[in-house]
């Protein structure tokens, strides 16, 4: 099936990203993707390998060197800061692996705090299906430190749904989490994308957490290198186990991104 642009929430074209002065590492070296609209996308590699600049990039965190980025038809390149903002609170949803829970706010204050930053009304029957789809509604006043991390997590989720986003980017959204709560949120995500109808990007190290994505992009050294249909788990992590081995990719940048990227 032919994507036209229409069908696209994200793209990135021709996407260069250096860090450092003196010995700079090339973290995205002429990357070209898109993510298709109503589809969840995951975006694997080895530690070092750009996964979380290109997020950062695409989701208007951070800027490219050179490249285009757009979210829908808007190019960001020549938005101010303030307006990348009001973009990001308006079109754009996060999910990070450290929750990013406000911890003097209760869960519902949480939940609406992005809709409140951005100065919009949510709709009050959003909001309600919202928390019921993450399963809090006996919650809502609690801190965050009441809950335990896979709830912790949900409400993360439901603060980046409220504001219906184009597009949801998710950063290790699991990575915090024990294997049954992970499985759990990864099929919300999952329900997000089937019964909503949104686009949900995940960076994420997890064969597993990657087996609930409609396709796979893997990176290696800053390069897309694998751009594939859902191949499965065993699969995917036979792929990451090839991109380990020293004579895959040359490139000594790994080491020096991976401490950027954590």
């Amino acid at each position: 099936m032919s994507v036209t642009s229409a069908d696209v929430a994200v793209s990135l074209e021709r996407v260069h990203k250096t860090y450092g002065g003196d010995q700079p590492v090339v973290a995205l070296d002429g990357v070209d993707v898109r993510f298709v609209r109503g589809t969840a996308t995951a975006v694997m590699g080895p530690s070092g390998s750009g996964k979380s600049t290109l997020l950062h990039c695409a989701a208007g965190l951070d800027r490219p060197d050179t490249g285009t980025v757009r979210i829908g038809a808007t190019d960001l390149a020549s938005m101010s800061e303030k307006r990348l903002t009001e973009l990001r609170r308006s079109r754009v949803g996060f999910v990070f692996q450290a929750f990013n829970l406000i911890g003097a706010l209760n869960v519902e204050q949480n939940i609406l705090l992005p809709s409140r930053l951005s100065g919009q009304r949510p709709d009050p029957a959003w909001v309600v299906e919202v928390v019921a789809r993450v399963g809090l509604g006996d919650r809502l006043q609690h801190r965050p430190s009441q809950l335990s991390g896979g709830q912790q997590q949900r409400v993360a989720i439901a603060r980046a749904l409220v504001t219906r986003p184009e597009v949801i980017f998710c950063d290790e959204p699991t990575g915090a989490l024990d294997t049954r709560t992970a499985a759990y949120v990864l099929a919300l995500l999952r329900s997000v994308v089937d019964q909503a109808g949104q686009t949900v990007v995940i960076v994420t190290h997890d064969p597993v957490a990657a087996s609930y994505a409609d396709r796979v992009v893997v990176l290696a050294d800053g390069r897309i290198v694998r751009d594939m249909p859902q191949p499965g788990a065993e699969r995917i992590a036979e792929h990451l186990a090839h991109l380990g081995r020293p004579q895959s990719f040359g490139r000594p940048t790994a080491q020096s991104v991976a401490r950027r990227e954590g």
